[in-house]
């Protein structure tokens, strides 16, 4: 008998490379594409709607925005403003959700009557046929373009916000991060931070910038001054330099330590092998930027990294289309589905740590989303574990010191 499919939570009708969730409405984006080739596969945004149905979680299509022979390779929200990676350039998008009448959830009936509700690849295989940039409850308008890439590959590989959103980094295959005052997208300033292409790039609260390239090196920036080079492998010596190149960084939280900052690597194998050798997780203190654990994550190559809103939860995909949950902690396995995809995963996201992300992550511990090349959208959840009233431990431990002291009385009578 055949492994048993991950099932679907969305499938759209070209390959997806990024997904995001608007935290104020609980919006998930996704994007992607089938670039400039004349394959007849489209370049789009979708923007998803999650809904609860009898306890269970539903996705439909919202919304399409056509992105002409562009596909959207990354990634970054914040407030109702949207920037995608696409070739070379940066569009920067702005957001408008509008309040739909209010409708219940079991029955799918709202105050203008009933309404039937699409299954999700039915919505997307209809939006194939032509995208639409404008619906009664989404509007999303292209605000302005930057390039943000100048190699021959013509390819933005990296982008994020700063804490305040006012400043926009990307990072391009030729190896520049530029750093764009926003919302104006004025460049601020650029510097050649690695040899090669950049592969990621994280900035912490207080504006220190991490990026992590193709040339082996980890990078910690203040503007445009280099601070460090972190090294994760200094107390692992058994390990034979430039064996592994850093894939993905980012910046967590440490739960009940407001001021306490961690960084997360991953390192892949610089070269496959037959036998191929394991990947690494490796923490780091967000003050210091020394390494404080690293531990192994098996041995299927990592492809993105993604951490939860309150630092606990690591979510790692792989190229063989394999996903997993980690604790923060203690670097250890707790969830993983062995080729929930098809192919490589591009992206992940966990449900953001609001009133509508928790709502609809249910009584789940952590949940998290996946797409992949495969064109498919997945749910990944971790179900609360285990937890029992404070009462009932003092009960228990009661009941277990009068067990033991009737024990030792049978046992020593001449004692008591």
């Amino acid at each position: 008998m055949g492994r048993r499919r991950h099932p679907d939570l969305y499938c759209a009708p070209f390959p997806l490379y990024a997904v995001r969730f608007h935290r104020d409405t609980g919006t998930v984006v996704t994007g992607g594409g089938g670039g400039a080739s004349k394959t007849g596969i489209k370049n789009a945004l979708h923007l998803l709607q999650l809904e609860r149905i009898s306890g269970r979680l539903s996705a439909s299509l919202l919304h399409a925005h056509d992105t002409d022979t562009r596909a959207t390779m990354n990634l970054a929200l914040t407030g109702d403003a949207l920037a995608a990676g696409q070739d070379a350039t940066c569009h920067v998008l702005r957001y408008q959700h509008r309040q739909k009448e209010q409708r219940n959830d079991e029955t799918g009936i709202s105050d203008r009557g009933a309404r039937k509700r699409k299954p999700s690849k039915s919505n997307a295989e209809a939006s194939a046929g032509g995208t639409k940039n404008e619906t009664p409850e989404i509007s999303l308008r292209s605000v302005t373009v930057v390039q943000t890439d100048f190699s021959p590959d013509n390819l933005q590989k990296a982008l994020c916000f700063t804490a305040d959103s006012t400043k926009l980094l990307t990072g391009g295959a030729d190896g520049c991060v530029r750093v764009w005052e926003f919302p104006g997208m004025k460049k601020l300033f650029d510097f050649k931070a690695h040899k090669g292409e950049i592969e990621d790039i994280a900035v912490s609260p207080d504006n220190k910038v991490v990026t992590v390239g193709q040339d082996f090196r980890c990078c910690l920036w203040e503007s445009d001054q280099l601070l460090a080079e972190l090294s994760w492998n200094e107390n692992l010596p058994h390990l034979p330099e430039k064996m592994y190149k850093y894939r993905a960084c980012r910046f967590g939280k440490v739960l009940d330590q407001q001021t306490s900052l961690r960084l997360y690597t991953v390192q892949i194998p610089h070269k496959r092998e037959r036998r191929p050798p394991p990947c690494y997780i490796t923490k780091w203190d967000g003050q210091s930027f020394l390494p404080l654990l690293t531990e192994p994550c098996g041995n299927e190559v990592i492809s993105c990294l993604a951490v939860s809103d309150c630092g606990t939860f690591l979510g790692l995909g792989s190229v063989t289309g394999s996903v997993a949950i980690y604790i923060s902690f203690s670097l250890q396995k707790l969830y993983y589905v062995q080729e929930a995809h098809g192919i490589v995963v591009t992206d992940l996201a966990f449900f953001p740590d609001t009133t509508q992300g928790r709502a609809l992550r249910g009584d789940n511990e952590a949940a998290m989303l996946s797409v992949a090349v495969d064109s498919r959208c997945k749910l990944h959840v971790l179900p609360n574990r285990r937890t029992y009233p404070l009462w009932l431990l003092i009960v228990l431990c009661a009941a277990l010191a009068v067990g033991a002291i009737i024990l030792l009385q049978n046992t020593f009578p001449d004692f008591f």
